[in-house]
C-alpha cells in the first residue's frame, strides 16, 4: 500500500480509533494522502446513531467508487459491526471490518490477503467484501480494549480512554456495536498524555463512549476522579476537557475538583435527551428532570461561568405535544449554553424501534427546528454573558471554508469559540477579554497565558 486517508464520521470516540489507525500505518510506514481522491487505500470509520448517519456513509463509498473504481476501500466502525452485509454489498467496498477487529486493520492493509489468517471472526466471509466483524448480539461479550486515539493533525488531540457502554437506553445501538464497557489502564492514560503534552500540545479531549464509567471494570475498581488527579499531579497538560458525561457521573466533588484548577476546561456535556419525565422513562434514562436540574445547580454553585451542553432528542414515539413543550420550557429556564439536536431515528434491535407512536416526519423536523432555535437563542445568551470577561483560549487551525488572514479561530476553556484579531499559529494558548458577540473580532494579550 503506498498512500492512505481516513474519512472520519460521528463522535469524538470514533474520530480517536481513526487517529490510532492513522498512527499505526504511519508507523508501519505508510504515507497519509491529503484528500481521499489521492488515496489508494481510503478507510471510512462510520457511525450508526441515526439512519441519516448511515445514509451519509453510503453515499461516500459511492462517490469514492465512481471517481476511481480501482481504489480500495475499507468499511469499518459502527455501522459497520451493525450491518455488515449491507455494507459488503456496496459496489467498492474491499473489507468490512467491525469494531470487534479494529484495531487489526493496520495489518490487513500492510499485509493484504494474508493478515486474514491472523483474524478469528465471529461470523462468516460474507458476501463480495469480506466481513470481519463480532456478531451484532456478541460483540459485547468480546472485551477488545480501547485503542489510544493520537494527534491526526488535529490542535487539541482526543484520547479515548473507555469504550463501550453497560447502559441499555431504549433508543441506542452503541451498546450492541461498542459491547461492554472496557477502561484503558490508568497509567496507559498518563504515559499517553505525557507524550502530548511532551509533544507541545496544549489542550488534550478525553473521550469515551460513557466516560463517567472509566476505571469500574478495573481491578481495583478506579473512579473517574482519581484518574483526573493522577493527571493534574504527574503530567504537565496546559488544560484538559471532557468530551461528554453522563448527568448522573457529575457528582459534587467532581464539580469541586473542577473548580479548583483552570487545568480542567469548565465545560460539562450533559446529555438530557427529553425534558419530559414520562419520555425519560420510556427511554430508560436513568435519571428525571429533577435530578438533572440540581446538577446544573451544582455546576453553577461552583463554576458559575462554565459551559452547559446537552443531547437532546425530537419526536421520540409516543412523544406528545406536551412532553415536547416540557422540553422546550425545561431547557429555556436553565443556563444551557448550547444544544446538540438530533431528529428520533428507529435503529434495529433497540427497544424503542418497536414501541408505538411514531410521529410523522413533518412533526418530527418542526419540533427539532424549534429545539434549534432554542439553542442558537441559549449559545448567543451564553457568550453575551462572558462578554468582557478575560478567556484563557487555544488557539485552532482554520477550516479550509474558513480560511482568511484576518482572524483566528480560537476556544476558550468554557467552549466558547472565539476569533482573534489577526494571523496565529494553532496551539498557542492566549489571554482575551471576550466581546459581545461570537462574530466579533478580539485581540490577544501579548503574553501567552502560563501553562
Amino acid at each position: 500500500m503506498s498512500t492512505f486517508f481516513i474519512e472520519q464520521f460521528g463522535c469524538r470516540a470514533t474520530q480517536a480509533d481513526g487517529a490510532a489507525i492513522e498512527r499505526q500505518l504511519l508507523d508501519r510506514g505508510c504515507t497519509v494522502a491529503a484528500t481521499a481522491e489521492d488515496a489508494d487505500v481510503v478507510v471510512l470509520n462510520t457511525c450508526t446513531v441515526t439512519a441519516a448517519a448511515d445514509a451519509q456513509a453510503r453515499e461516500a463509498i459511492r462517490k469514492l467508487h465512481a471517481t476511481n473504481p480501482a481504489r480500495r476501500i475499507v468499511v469499518t466502525g459502527c455501522y459497520a459491526q451493525r450491518a455488515p452485509e449491507e455494507i459488503a454489498a456496496l459496489p467498492g467496498v474491499s473489507y468490512v471490518v467491525g469494531n470487534s477487529h479494529k484495531p487489526q486493520i493496520p495489518a490487513l492493509l500492510t499485509h493484504g490477503q494474508a493478515a486474514l489468517n491472523n483474524f478469528v471472526p465471529a461470523a462468516n466471509l460474507l458476501g463480495p467484501a469480506p466481513i470481519l466483524s463480532g456478531d451484532i448480539f456478541q460483540v459485547r461479550d468480546v472485551l477488545v480494549a480501547p485503542v489510544l486515539g493520537g494527534e491526526s493533525g488535529h490542535t487539541r488531540p482526543t484520547l479515548k480512554i473507555q469504550d463501550g457502554c453497560n447502559n441499555r437506553c431504549s433508543f441506542c445501538v452503541i451498546p450492541f456495536v461498542r459491547g461492554k464497557s472496557r477502561s484503558l489502564s490508568a497509567d496507559t492514560v498518563v504515559a499517553e498524555i505525557r507524550r502530548l503534552a511532551l509533544a507541545g500540545h496544549q489542550e488534550i479531549v478525553l473521550s469515551g463512549i460513557n466516560l463517567g464509567a472509566w476505571g469500574s471494570d478495573l481491578s481495583p475498581r478506579l473512579e473517574f476522579s482519581e484518574l483526573l488527579r493522577r493527571i493534574l499531579d504527574e503530567t504537565s497538560v496546559a488544560r484538559l476537557r471532557l468530551s461528554s458525561i453522563e448527568p448522573l457521573d457529575v457528582t459534587a466533588d467532581l464539580v469541586a475538583l473542577f473548580a479548583s484548577t483552570s487545568r480542567l476546561a469548565g465545560h460539562f456535556h450533559m446529555p438530557l435527551q427529553s425534558g419530559s419525565d414520562r419520555i425519560l422513562a420510556a427511554m430508560y434514562r436513568w435519571y428525571r428532570t429533577a435530578h438533572y436540574a440540581r446538577r446544573i445547580e451544582v455546576i453553577r454553585e461552583q463554576l458559575p461561568h462554565a459551559a452547559i451542553g446537552a443531547d437532546v432528542i425530537a419526536g421520540f414515539p409516543g412523544e406528545t405535544e406536551e412532553d415536547h413543550a416540557a422540553t422546550l420550557k425545561f431547557i429555556a429556564a436553565r443556563s444551557f449554553a448550547y444544544l446538540h439536536v438530533f431528529s428520533y431515528s428507529a435503529r434495529p434491535g433497540t427497544r424503542a424501534a418497536e414501541l408505538p407512536g411514531r410521529l410523522p416526519a413533518h412533526v418530527v423536523r418542526r419540533r427539532a427546528r424549534e429545539l434549534r432555535a432554542l439553542s442558537a437563542e441559549k449559545s448567543l445568551a451564553f457568550h453575551r454573558s462572558q462578554a468582557g470577561r478575560e478567556l484563557s483560549v487555544v488557539t485552532l487551525n482554520h477550516s479550509e471554508a474558513t480560511r482568511c488572514s484576518e482572524w483566528t479561530p480560537a476556544l476558550a476553556g468554557n467552549f466558547l469559540k472565539l476569533r482573534i484579531a489577526g494571523a496565529h499559529p494553532a496551539n498557542e494558548m492566549l489571554s482575551v477579554t471576550c466581546g459581545d458577540h461570537p462574530e466579533q473580532l478580539v485581540q490577544a494579550q501579548c503574553q501567552p497565558v502560563p501553562a
